[in-house]
């Protein structure tokens, strides 16, 4: 594995230096969900900043509302209430075009499963969002290319995920997520249908492509030996986030 990665955004070959900024910042976010006559609060007030290149765990028992606040964070749902503001632009008040667009060009997902498509090769399900994006062919295959190798599948470019391990799946769907150069990862229990020893591998993999590549991440997992590798942990508490 090489040292360090860096990928120009295929948007804007001539992106500015990172700002000091910080990359996301949720204040007093709030989300509820009615089921029948219960009002279920799951988000009350929540709050944190996570910085530019930093990678913070979120670690919470199933049911915290982990995924709730990912989901927030990554503008897949709107809050009740409080604010969310990536790379500076406050998200509340943006129309549903604006935040697909902002989705797309400034976050990766990556999920517990890794919701690959199975008619596609490794190579070409990391090219895939690349064309959507608007790149051209032989460049998005020179940088899937590169992001494979790169997670040590450069042997595998060609099997499609069948023919893949569960821990060579979810790194094609780590370097999915980055492909079109994000600020921000979410990785959602990312290594959670994983056996120990290849969840250490695919958690540490993340990482250093997080760092080499200076994103910002937010890791929810449930594994506190590997939290603790991360920059900082943050919890769930009655709806908001504190230091754990």
């Amino acid at each position: 594995m090489t040292d360090d990665l860096s990928f120009d955004d295929p948007a804007d070959a001539g992106a500015a230096e990172p700002q000091a900024a910080p990359l996301l910042v949720l204040d007093r976010v709030t989300r509820a969900y009615v089921q029948g006559e219960t009002r279920i609060e799951v988000l009350a007030g929540a709050s944190a900043t996570i910085e530019s290149g930093e990678v913070v765990a979120l670690i919470a028992p199933s049911g915290a509302g982990k995924s709730t606040l990912l989901h927030v964070a990554g503008l897949l749902e709107r809050p009740d209430g409080g604010e969310v503001t990536l790379d500076g632009t406050a998200t509340s008040h943006l129309s549903d075009s604006a935040r697909t667009a902002l989705r797309r060009n400034q976050i990766g997902f990556v999920y517990q499963f890794h919701h690959l498509l199975p008619e596609f090769s490794a190579l070409e399900n990391v090219v895939l969002p690349q064309l959507i994006r608007g790149l051209g062919e032989r460049e998005a295959r020179r940088r899937a290319e590169e992001l494979l190798t790169y997670l040590g599948l450069g042997a595998r470019l060609k099997h499609r995920p069948a023919e893949l391990s569960g821990g060579e799946q979810q790194r094609v769907a780590i370097a999915r997520a980055v492909a079109n150069a994000p600020r921000l990862l979410l990785a959602d229990e990312p290594t959670g249908n994983l056996d120990p020893d290849t969840a250490s591998h695919v958690f540490t993999t993340l990482t250093a492509l997080a760092r080499a590549s200076g994103l910002s991440a937010i890791v929810a997992t449930h594994n506190l030996d590997l939290a603790a590798t991360l920059d900082r942990r943050l919890t769930l508490r009655d709806g908001g986030l504190v230091e754990a």
